[in-house]
């Protein structure tokens, strides 16, 4: 298919125009509710034509039968062709004055046999083009007609009884055609409406989609990066505050320093490695996520910054603990330390875990208050929302706050399901 033997409607419509109905291109049309009536396709014009030849020959048939009706005058013959001849006519204005036409040829059908041609299209345009209602009151109002019409001009060849059975049986034929075509067109509309809804919900889905990966990306930057970050703010202000400090504690801060760097930078990189591979729990290059067995490892990390840790640890197989509730536990006490040291610095911390299948996960992390005030840090309470979330996708729940001892306790709960 040429370029040329394709164009682009109105609402994107891609196809050959002029094979479609101008009225079910202006319905795909999105400024179709404008006033603009729209123009006719090369369809339209034939089938146009074609209706006014077929209203032009039923007129001329029943025109040679007007001499063989008896009684019926001369003036009254007369007037019953020439209204015919302007039926034939107002079949071109069919599509823009559906209802009023179909009424019109209804009373005109009275009076002028040769207008059946036209009475029929104006009938078969309005099912088309209008509501069941409008086809229903018209089409009921000229069936009783029928055999009022037959009885006031007997048909000189049919017998009553069968002229009228005929003549009902094609005004509801037509009727149905009329209906059939308009429901074809409806399921069609209904079909690109229901495309573009779907198309809609799935750019919808997607944009939700890519949200919540950024979320996800921006919790596991929070969660990693700042505990990292906290180590060298740590040992960065140690060695700032006391810089006579003997060589053996400024070596081994500088190697904090240099390890808690390259750690980040490896986190970082795995964490941008996530965003362009698009899972961040299936990624499967870098190092592993962690889990619950790296609970030891990070509790050393931080005795080793010089926090006062105590690991109350009540968990008798820590392998057999799913990976992802290990590592939401991992996360849950990860930043609970780090909140610790930013906002509670050179108190007790105490981390204690106890749980078993069936019976769930609980993590919990609590600080006494500082032996002094701390001035506050911004941007604080984000990663207890993004703990928060995180446990609730995980299928469990936190829970965090001041006690009354003017301390802060984390405690989270996870599912841990049997077998």
């Amino acid at each position: 298919m040429s370029n040329d033997e394709r164009t682009r409607a109105p609402g994107g419509f891609t196809g050959r125009r002029w094979l479609f109905p101008s009225a079910l291109i202006h319905e795909l049309d999105p400024d179709a509710g404008s006033s603009r009536r729209p123009r006719r396709t090369a369809r339209d014009w034939a089938v146009d034509f074609s209706c006014f030849l077929l209203a032009v020959l039923i007129g001329l048939a029943a025109a040679q039968s007007l001499p063989e009706e008896t009684g019926l005058p001369h003036s009254l013959a007369v007037l019953d062709q020439v209204l015919g001849a302007l039926s034939c006519a107002a079949v071109w204005l069919r599509r823009r004055w559906p209802v009023g036409l179909a009424v019109a040829m209804i009373l005109v059908g009275l009076l002028s046999n040769c207008s059946g041609g036209a009475g029929m299209v104006a009938l078969f345009t309005l099912a088309v083009h209008r509501p069941f209602r409008y086809v229903a009151w018209t089409g009921g109002a000229g069936l009783a007609l029928v055999p009022l019409l037959y009885w006031v001009r007997p048909d000189p060849d049919l017998p009553y009884v069968a002229v009228v059975a005929f003549t009902a049986l094609l005004t509801v034929s037509i009727t149905g055609w009329g209906m059939l075509v308009r429901s074809k067109r409806m399921l069609m509309l209904s079909l690109r409406d229901r495309a573009h809804r779907a198309e809609t919900e799935a750019r919808l889905r997607a944009e939700q989609a890519q949200r919540l990966a950024r979320e996800a990306i921006a919790r596991e930057m929070h969660d990693v990066l700042a505990h990292r970050l906290t180590l060298l703010s740590v040992h960065a202000g140690a060695l700032e505050f006391r810089p006579d400090a003997p060589r053996e504690e400024i070596a081994r801060a500088a190697g904090v320093i240099r390890e808690s760097a390259h750690e980040a930078l490896q986190d970082l990189r795995e964490i941008i490695g996530v965003l362009r591979a698009g899972d961040a729990e299936e990624s499967s290059g870098g190092r592993p996520q962690p889990t619950l067995a790296a609970l030891d490892a990070l509790v050393a990390e931080c005795r080793e910054a010089g926090m006062k840790v105590t690991l109350d640890h009540r968990v008798a197989d820590p392998a057999a603990v799913p990976a992802s509730v290990g590592r939401t536990a991992y996360r849950i006490a990860q930043e609970a330390l780090t909140n610790a040291r930013k906002h509670a610095p050179g108190t007790e911390v105490t981390v204690r875990l106890t749980g078993a299948p069936g019976d769930g996960l609980t993590i919990t992390v609590a600080n006494p208050a500082p032996p002094a005030e701390v001035p506050p840090v911004p941007g604080s309470g984000q990663g207890l929302i993004g703990l928060t979330e995180r446990a609730t996708l995980a299928g469990g729940r936190l829970h965090h706050g001041t006690r009354p001892d003017g301390g802060f306790e984390v405690q989270g709960w996870l599912p841990w399901p049997r077998g």
